[in-house]
């Protein structure tokens, strides 16, 4: 796990304190972790063109409209101003964690079936010289205001780098027309490299393909800001892992390892942002209400998207609210980051809309 509190020169303490100082009260809440990056991204690509554009000065301060959403604000701001990760101890396989999950059944039986039907799937052969391509449709809530305002449903293309590192461009992501680069965390001054925050397929190969194993892996390794419940900081690190290229064996063994987290239920109503039904499976943060959604094809069985909502009512809105969806429609392997994949190239995902 990269250490976000060390390494970074002065010039980025510094802007780690102007955007601290523009940020607002942090939210009781946190993003999920993909919507999360996303936001990063966005964040750092405006940090970069700050500092490099000839015209304007080098110390210039962000707009708040820049920063997007107050939940997105208040987790940034975790990235940007080095809050520090709870390492926690793994909870491995036998302890009372791992054991409450024994009581889901029906999650454990429907994410056996998913995995089964993954491992059919055949390998791919990915180089590190080439990029992971995927397109979604994705939403999500604007919150500056206090209450959750719905934005509209946009366009979201994904080039990742599978370079294991460390890069300081892992790729480029185009969301409405906009192209920006995807930039190293703060804090890693000479790149980020391939890892729980940049699963390439290559490094996805190397995890343990035990349930068990990989469940107490993830349980020490997950990044998880302060308040956050450690289980379902490991429910979302999964569901932003399986929601790209994945070898087979890993993603079986990923949902597999999801089974054994407590709280984990079947979700029948579930479906994505572009309103496609399938297998759901879910998990609720009691702490903040709000619930995290997984659905899948019922026939394929591939990971279709996922969505979050409010659990109860509160200040951000009343309980059935959304915070964010999205949908994966294809994934690809391409020589070149910016590039639309050939026919050949594209794997669609699930029924088309």
């Amino acid at each position: 796990m990269n250490d976000h509190t060390t390494g970074a020169s002065p010039e980025r303490h510094g802007d780690r304190e102007e955007i601290a100082r523009l940020l607002p009260a942090p939210a009781d809440w946190d993003l999920p972790r993909e919507q999360h990056l996303r936001h990063k991204d966005l964040l750092m690509h405006h940090i970069d063109h700050d500092q490099v554009a000839p015209t304007r000065p080098a110390r210039r301060l962000l707009r708040p409209a820049v920063l997007a959403p107050a939940t997105a604000l208040a987790l940034a701001c975790a990235v940007t101003a080095g809050i520090a990760l709870s390492g926690g101890d793994p909870a491995p396989a036998g302890t009372a964690s791992h054991r409450a999950a024994t009581d889901m059944q029906p999650a454990a039986a429907l994410l056996d079936r998913i995995s089964a039907a993954t491992e059919t799937h055949a390998d791919l052969t990915v180089r590190d010289d080439q990029f992971v391509y995927t397109r979604m449709k994705t939403r999500g809530a604007e919150l500056a205001s206090g209450k959750a305002v719905l934005g509209p449903l946009m366009d979201y293309e994904r080039w990742i780098s599978q370079e294991p590192g460390p890069l300081r461009k892992q790729g480029l992501i185009r969301e409405n027309g906009s192209t920006f680069p995807i930039n190293a965390d703060l804090g890693d001054t000479n790149g980020t490299p391939a890892g729980i925050s940049r699963p390439t397929y290559r490094w996805l190969i190397s995890l343990p393909t035990d349930p068990d194993k990989l469940l107490t892996y993830l349980y020490a390794n997950t990044p998880q800001p302060d308040r956050r419940e450690r289980d379902q900081a490991v429910f979302e690190q999964i569901g932003f892992m399986i929601g790209r290229v994945m070898p087979p064996r890993t993603a079986a063994a990923l949902y597999r390892a999801a089974a054994k987290i407590p709280g984990v239920t079947p979700a029948p109503q579930a479906h994505d942002a572009i309103g496609r039904k399938g297998l759901g499976i879910a998990r609720d943060d009691t702490r903040y209400g709000i619930r995290t959604e997984w659905v899948f094809d019922a026939k394929t069985f591939d990971f279709l998207g996922s969505r979050s909502y409010l659990t109860k009512d509160g200040s951000y809105g009343k309980a059935g609210t959304l915070l964010s969806s999205e949908a994966v429609l294809e994934h690809a392997v391409v020589d070149e980051a910016g590039r639309q994949p050939t026919d050949a190239e594209r794997t669609q995902i699930g029924r088309q809309s």
